[in-house]
């Protein structure tokens, strides 16, 4: 179950739901080597590195920013799918001076810019695309970020900087599942509207499912559209992916994986996989 996505062409909805099953089985895997770590990260947002790694950055081009560096389990996970890493390397995830480590580091491949402490990522990526604008380069900026980095005020001002210079192809997809370690966003600190906010500083804005592999890839090609200022995707998603199979009871920021939940999710996965239409 390791075929490479294709690259000659887009990959539509079945694709796209494929490619985000097999993401969170490859990071199942990596999780279940020490038998914990930050599996919500992947369930919440594989649809999201699905569009990402399989329709939208154009590798070796186009520069990717990993603003919550414990998001790196997902990025290896979907960078295997589409074959840039070897499906091998996932298997030293985590381990003592593992160059996988499951939290990214200067040393962490794929990424342009991986970041340690919350609220980096986007600050780069700006200056990434800003970059290329004064240069006169075609490529675009991408920049994963999630919704508990928003308290933090350093995401703000780059998106007041941004908007202000009219900072085009810049890409935010922000994962918004509503979680994070001390607990349920709303419970630390308010931070909606989020749409509102982002519309307010002046940036393009889609809101949508983020489990909705469809809508998730139309909003992120209306972004890459917005050429005269800078575009957010707002992906709402649960930290459990919608699996039927995980009790609420599990700490969805660090799950804790014991051989009855790995099977169950597993199971639930290759489902959807098969009923999605060809192996994965």
């Amino acid at each position: 179950m390791h075929t490479i996505a294709p690259r000659d062409r887009r990959l539509d909805a079945d694709d796209l739901r494929r490619l985000a099953a097999s993401i969170r089985l490859e990071a199942l895997d990596m999780v279940a080597i020490e038998g914990f770590g930050y599996l919500g990260q992947a369930l919440s947002s594989a649809e999201q590195f699905a569009v990402l790694f399989g329709n939208a950055i154009r590798p070796g081009h186009d520069r990717f920013v990993l603003s919550p560096g414990h998001y790196a389990v997902v990025m290896y996970a979907a960078a295997a799918r589409v074959g840039l890493l070897e499906p091998e390397e996932l298997e030293s995830y985590g381990a003592d001076g593992a160059l996988l480590e499951a939290i990214s580091t200067e040393r962490t491949p794929i990424a342009d810019l991986a970041c340690g402490s919350l609220g980096q990522g986007l600050s780069g990526a700006v200056g990434f695309a800003l970059a290329a604008r004064l240069a006169g380069e075609d490529r675009r900026a991408f920049a994963f970020l999630s919704d508990g980095e928003l308290e933090e005020g350093q995401v703000w001002e780059a998106a007041m900087f941004a908007a202000h210079h009219r900072v085009g192809r810049l890409v935010v997809v922000l994962d918004a599942n509503a979680s994070q370690v001390d607990g349920p966003i709303e419970s630390v600190t308010t931070i909606e509207p989020i749409a509102a906010k982002w519309e307010a500083f002046g940036w393009h804005v889609a809101d949508v499912d983020g489990h909705d592999a469809a809508a998730v890839d139309a909003a992120v090609e209306d972004a890459i559209a917005e050429e005269s200022r800078p575009s957010v995707v707002i992906a709402r998603t649960d930290i459990f992916g919608r699996l039927r199979c995980i009790p609420q009871s599990v700490d969805g920021h660090f799950i804790k994986l014991d051989g009855d939940l790995r099977r169950a999710i597993e199971d639930e996965l290759v489902a959807v996989i098969e009923e999605a239409g060809t192996d994965a």
